[in-house]
């Protein structure tokens, strides 16, 4: 793509990606063509090829930094405000709803299959995606601490991984089977270690 864009260029790029990005959740990577993304967008082969001039695989890696970024704009506000338990469990209700509502249809795992996960640009994407999860758990995790609901000898980074863990094995199942119980069971039970250990710490705390 050409070096600086103006704002209208910008602007121009995101809506060709995102009308690319529902022409392929509606026919599918492998049957959506550049000429049902021009017709979405409207927009002309040259245009389409001014923003993405190599084509299709870098549309679709496009497509799939925005599909990656949906993933966590859809938890908001929640994933950013992990404060109370209340606030983790509307979380959960979230996660487990945006995933209910995708179905057995996973946009950005048909994306990776198509681009290939193990190119870097795919796999960049796919290891922020994580990364950035990742933290905001475990900030949500310290927020809890710094409320005084969690010990602060509790691992926030290693809760955190293995909340992402079972979400993502949760959701691989999910997929198999259309069934959402394992991704329920996941949250539920990560959440559920997080309260037991503030009420052992809390135990203590009044034994002391």
């Amino acid at each position: 793509m050409p070096g600086v864009l103006t704002p209208k260029g910008r602007a121009t790029r995101a809506r060709i990606v995102e009308g690319a990005a529902e022409v392929l959740r509606e026919k599918g990577v492998a049957f959506a063509t550049l000429d049902d993304v021009r017709a979405r967008t409207g927009t002309s082969k040259s245009q389409l090829f001014h923003y993405f001039p190599d084509g299709k695989d870098q549309l679709l890696l496009a497509v799939a930094q925005y599909e990656a970024d949906r993933v966590l704009d859809d938890q908001q506000p929640y994933l950013g405000c992990l404060d109370s338990w209340d606030a983790w469990y509307r979380w959960r209700d979230v996660v487990v709803r945006r995933y209910e509502e995708q179905g057995d249809h996973c946009p950005l795992g048909s994306l990776f299959l198509q681009i290939g996960r193990s190119t870097p640009g795919a796999r960049a994407i796919v290891v922020e995606l994580m990364r950035q999860w990742q933290a905001s758990l475990a900030q949500g995790v310290r927020a809890l601490q710094a409320g005084g609901r969690l010990p602060g000898s509790f691992d926030a980074d290693q809760a955190a991984a293995a909340l992402l863990a079972g979400i993502q094995g949760g959701v691989s199942i999910m997929l198999s089977t259309g069934e959402s119980a394992h991704l329920r069971a996941a949250l539920d039970w990560g959440i559920a270690r997080m309260r037991e250990a503030a009420t052992a710490a809390d135990r203590g705390d009044r034994r002391a």
